[in-house]
């Protein structure tokens, strides 16, 4: 399944205009979710995912179990959340250009924390985490113009 941004960006569009909260497509190995949180529109659309075939009505085996035990060392590996730009403008990491940045790489956040501003329309739209984590890349460079839904920093999930 194709879906090019602009469909996307009108699915967005009605769902602001809508009561309804969350809506996934899943098609042909593709997943896209859509959630409204706190008045905010979250995108997220993960790698292809691989979907069981209809003609099959069979469910598929479990797959068999492996004999390697994981290293020792290993920590299960913490999910990942990616923080979206919730419209077009500027990225800047702080409130003014001699105050340090929200944020840092290795920075633990709280939700609702600022961890960036976007101005739009010559205002400044702050964006707070929707979730606690820990500041792992950050994806776009002080004063550079960001798009709807551009990814502008990895959290890992605490």
């Amino acid at each position: 399944m194709n879906i090019d941004l602009s469909e996307i960006r009108e699915l967005i569009a009605i769902l602001n205009q809508t009561d309804v909260t969350e809506l996934t497509i899943e098609a042909e190995g593709f997943r896209l979710s859509i959630r409204k949180e706190g008045g905010k529109v979250v995108v997220q659309s993960p790698a292809a995912l691989p979907l069981p075939e209809v003609a099959n009505a069979v469910p598929p085996a479990a797959p068999a179990e492996k004999s390697v035990a994981p290293p020792a060392v290993s920590e299960p590996a913490k999910p990942t959340i990616e923080i979206v730009a919730p419209m077009v403008g500027t990225f800047y990491r702080a409130p003014s250009p001699d105050t340090p940045n929200f944020v840092e790489p290795g920075t633990a956040v709280q939700i609702g924390q600022t961890v960036c501003i976007i101005e739009a329309m010559k205002l400044m739209n702050t964006i707070d985490s929707e979730v606690a984590g820990r500041v792992v890349e950050i994806l776009v460079e002080n004063g550079e113009p960001v798009e709807y839904g551009q990814k502008l920093m990895r959290l890992e999930a605490l």
